[in-house]
């Protein structure tokens, strides 16, 4: 690539989740003096996606709108996959980037390769190498890794299972997370909600944040979610309950008639980044099966339970401050229990050292992609993780 000419890249992502931790890097490209950027949304997700393109003020240049009431994995990759062939010719990218594991993600960088543009992987290299856990981002991730030419690792820990599956040191750049640059631009002192009723909670009592939607998780897991947090709610009468709720039908007719009759127990619609993280901000403890928020309560020092077996995200449960506690009814009363009650237990995991990022993802991915295309003589000092504390 010639140094004057810009470089056009294409961010592609169609999820909440992706919205929130691509939106940063969009400003940051926007920003940068050797890149076009251009933003194209499948919309797998539409609502919420919308909230994010809303929070971020963030306008695509290309919506495919391609979500449908109850769709299929199978319908899903069909019509992103059609989809963005025309925007490949449309757009003519140098580089393409996707994000994470979503099936947004994997079609992306597939549409990518058929067009033989270069692929730039943002949060490259988790893993569970367990193919049906979580389903289907673990396969979505690997795919997308050996299709992707340049690899923004979050973690050291990632760049090591790139390495160990023979990506070039060279391709693989450790940048952080860029949710963690996210959060300062959501997270506000006084903050209003958007959602009212999260502006009249109980000031009083210990807020336990809670979010499940994982597709592993739907039909029996989520119902003994739902009874664990019931059970929680009778035995401590000093507890209130935030749960936005996923608007997939298969968690609402689980949840709602487990829960809705509990007064300290608000089910609110999905919120919006800015209401979530600041949700999370004034929170005691969460309960999650999402990815993002393992990454996100840790810069907030707020303890996690995480309600899944097994994690791509095993830094956070090695530094102490998230810990793995399934579905089991039982195991998540107890963990819960012991963090609302002993204060010991619960500074520890609240003064772990956040893995994840120091708020400078964003750029070190600019730097990056400018180095990998001639922009700039040095590549960008990778994130270092920082010590525990004594």
């Amino acid at each position: 690539m010639e140094n004057g000419k810009k470089t056009r890249v294409l961010t592609i992502f169609g999820t909440r989740p992706e919205a929130i931790k691509m939106a940063p890097l969009v400003k940051a490209l926007e920003k940068s003096p050797f890149v076009e950027s251009l933003v194209c949304v499948t919309a797998q997700h539409r609502e919420m996606l919308d909230q994010v393109l809303h929070s971020f003020e963030i306008t695509p240049d290309y919506d495919l709108n391609i979500m449908q009431q109850r769709q299929t994995l199978t319908g899903v990759a069909i019509r992103a996959l059609e989809g963005l062939e025309g925007v490949m010719e449309k757009s003519k990218p140098d580089l393409i980037l996707v994000h994470g594991d979503t099936l947004t993600t994997f079609i992306g960088a597939l549409i990518a390769y058929f067009h033989q543009i270069p692929i730039g992987h943002v949060e490259a290299g988790l893993r569970t190498y367990d193919k049906y856990f979580p389903f289907p981002e673990e396969m979505n991730r690997q795919l997308t890794g050996r299709l992707a030419d340049l690899h923004f690792a979050p973690t050291p820990l990632a760049r090591e299972h790139l390495l160990t599956e023979r990506v070039p040191n060279e391709k693989i750049f450790v940048t952080g997370n860029t949710v963690i640059d996210a959060m300062a631009y959501t997270i506000k002192e006084g903050y209003k909600f958007r959602e009212d009723s999260l502006n009249h909670l109980d000031v009083n009592k210990k807020l336990m944040a809670v979010t499940a939607h994982r597709r592993e998780n739907l039909g029996t897991p989520m119902m003994h979610i739902a009874n664990a947090v019931r059970n929680l709610v009778l035995e401590n009468d000093d507890i209130e309950v935030v749960w936005p709720v996923h608007r997939n039908p298969a968690v609402q007719e689980v949840v709602l008639p487990r829960l809705q009759d509990l007064s300290r127990v608000h089910l609110i619609d999905p919120l919006d980044p800015d209401d979530m993280h600041n949700l999370m901000a004034r929170s005691y403890i969460i309960l999650t099966d999402s990815g993002g928020i393992q990454e996100e309560a840790p810069a907030l020092k707020k303890p996690v339970l995480v309600l899944r077996d097994v994690t791509e995200r095993p830094e956070a449960v090695e530094a102490g401050t998230v810990l793995l506690v399934g579905t089991d009814e039982e195991l998540i009363v107890k963990e819960a229990n012991s963090l609302l009650q002993d204060t010991n237990r619960y500074l520890q995991m609240q003064q772990a050292v956040n893995p994840y990022g120091d708020g400078q993802a964003c750029r070190r991915i600019v730097e990056a992609i400018e180095y990998a295309f001639c922009h700039r003589k040095q590549a960008p000092e990778p994130f270092i993780v920082p010590l525990a504390r004594m």
